[in-house]
This record gives structure tokens, sequence and C-alpha cells, in this order.
């Protein structure tokens, strides 16, 4: 499988930026669902994964975070994930297959929107068969692998697990750490890589995507590494977002992602790439500083803060506390 092998042989991967960033910047109205662009602009969705491509990523994620028939559903397109999902991943295996190197497509899966039983309605079959629909597509259009993200809760990815294994795609899995460091539904950075290994169809890499900022994501690697062999994944927001002038921005400079890269692959990830606010920019700047920094030891939460910023709350479950509550960024 072309992911693992450039792991072996590499080390470590960058991956890509922000999707929807990207889109925004080209148009994209809140509200709007992206997957959309796949059939009605895909210049746009072409643009967009070859932007990454040019940055030197190694693995871009397709336009199909929210292709599920829950999410489509409110927009009355809950008919077309088979088809959209196809179209993202064509439309990226087009252009991973131009870039003239290895460069890896990776199947973008998001939450359902729903919360599962017991505490919501949507049940364990009902998330299987939105996931297995949305993983064939990814299949048909020639996605290489399947990567699931954004999940918050423990049954949720079990069934992605499953998806996966019915459409017989390897897979990975990220969750967001961003309720003091816990994902929304209460799991910790140490108790993921535990729970994926245990999963009858076992995903390829694991790891945090989104969040809170760079230092936090940095301090959740810190916090999964260790706990077993498979390969760790950081994909960090590109600093705070805040509100200026009607529009979301990102305060993260690619210098400081720069500095997020090096202290993620420290901490342990193999794939370090980034989320929200995260522009090519960034990724060359991520990239530049991955080759010419050898890999060094683990960071501490201090070093971390001093040149990531602190962190948004004092401990997040794995038994390593703060050294402040989130104090003034430096600057990049």
């Amino acid at each position: 499988m072309i992911l693992t092998d450039l792991l072996s042989e590499r080390g470590w991967l960058l991956a890509d930026g922000a999707t929807g960033t990207a889109l925004f910047n080209m148009g994209l109205q809140a509200g709007d669902p992206p997957e959309l662009w796949n059939d009605d602009r895909p210049g746009d969705i072409r643009a967009l994964y070859r932007g990454s491509v040019e940055a030197g990523a190694d693995l871009f994620l397709t336009n199909s975070f929210g292709g599920n028939a829950a999410r489509l559903k409110l927009h009355d397109a809950q008919d077309r994930v088979r088809a959209l999902n196809r179209a993202a991943a064509a439309l990226a295996r087009e252009v991973a297959d131009a870039a003239g190197r290895p460069v890896v497509v990776a199947g973008s899966m998001g939450p359902t929107g729903e919360i599962m039983e017991p505490v919501g309605a949507l049940s364990h079959a009902e998330a299987v068969e939105m996931f297995h629909e949305q993983a064939e597509g990814l299949k048909e259009g020639g996605a290489d692998v399947l990567w699931l993200e954004t999940i918050s809760a423990e049954e949720e990815y079990r069934a992605a697990a499953e998806a996966a294994k019915l459409a017989g795609m390897p897979w990975c899995g990220t969750m967001s750490f961003d309720t003091a460091g816990r994902t929304m539904m209460g799991v910790t950075a140490d108790r993921l890589p535990r729970l994926a290994a245990r999963l009858d169809h076992p995903p390829v890499a694991v790891g945090a995507n989104c969040g809170v900022g760079a230092s936090d994501l940095v301090r959740t690697v810190l916090g999964m590494a260790g706990q077993n062999d498979i390969p760790l994944i950081a994909k960090g927001n590109a600093g705070i977002p805040k509100y200026v002038d009607g529009h979301i921005h990102y305060d993260g400079t690619p210098a400081l992602m720069a500095e997020y890269a090096v202290m993620a692959r420290n901490a342990g990830a193999s794939i370090i790439g980034g989320c929200c606010g995260t522009t090519p920019t960034h990724l060359r700047e991520m990239r530049a500083a991955l080759e010419a920094t050898p890999k060094g030891p683990p960071p501490t939460l201090d070093e971390v803060a001093a040149k990531l910023g602190g962190f948004s709350s004092e401990a997040d479950g794995t038994g390593g506390a703060a050294p402040a509550r989130r104090r003034g960024r430096r600057r990049g």
C-alpha cells in the first residue's frame, strides 16, 4: 500500500492543509456544501488539490468531508453520496497521477453529524451504512486510503472501521481533541491508539486533527506516543481563529507552523500536516523545516509552550499538566 510504503522509505510524510479555508477563498459561502463543487466546479477542486501537491504534500485529502447521507440530506443531496464521493476521488486521482512523484490520495470522511446510541438516535448499523456508502464512492474514484477525521465518539470510530472493512479499504483515523485536551465525547489522547489496535480492521495510522491550536495538538501527540507501534498523525490548525472584518482568520504564521511541524515529528508523529487556516504557503515552510531539521528528542511541555504558545487547558487527561494557561503567542 502506497502510504505504508512511503512511510517505510521516508520515515515521515507531509500531509495537506485546510480544505475549507481554500474553498472559502475561492468563493464558497458559509453553509453551502463544498462536496457539490466536485460536480459543479471541478476546476476549482483540481486547483485545491494541486495547491497542496505543488507545496510539497506527499498526501492530500479529497473534498468529501461532509459527503455522507446525514450531512448531504441537509441540502437534499442524500441520493448523490456515492457519485459525489466518486467525483472527489477521481479528480484527486487525476492530480496525484500527474504529480511526477508518488502522492497519496486520502478519501476524507468526516463525522455523520448525528449522535449515536445510547446517547442519541443513530444506530451502529445506520452509521456503518452511511460510512460504507461513502467509502465505496471514494474507492471507485481511486482513493488509496480512507481518511476518517474530526471524530469525537468511540462508537462512530468503530462504525467507520467496520465500513472500511466492508469496502476492503485501508484507512487512517483522527479525532479532534478540542475540549480540555479531550474529544467532545471525553476520549483522551492516550486512549485512541489502544482503541484502534483492538479493532477488527485497525487503521494504518491514527492521530489528531483540528482542535484548538498548534501547541495543544503537539501535546496530544505526546499523549499518544508510546502506546503502541501504530504511526501517528498530526494535523493542527494554523493558530487560533479570530473574527476580522466579517471573516475568520487564523493567526498562525508559516514560521510558527514550521516550528509546529518539527515539534510534532519530534513528539512522535510521522504524518504531519495542517488543518483549519493552513495554506500552501504554510505547507512549503513546513516541508522545508522538516527536510532541514534532523529529528530530535520529544519536546517538553515547557518547550512547546515557549515556541508555539501556551495551552488552552491545564491538563489533557493523560497525566501531563500544562505549564500555563494560554498566553500570548510568539510571533513567527
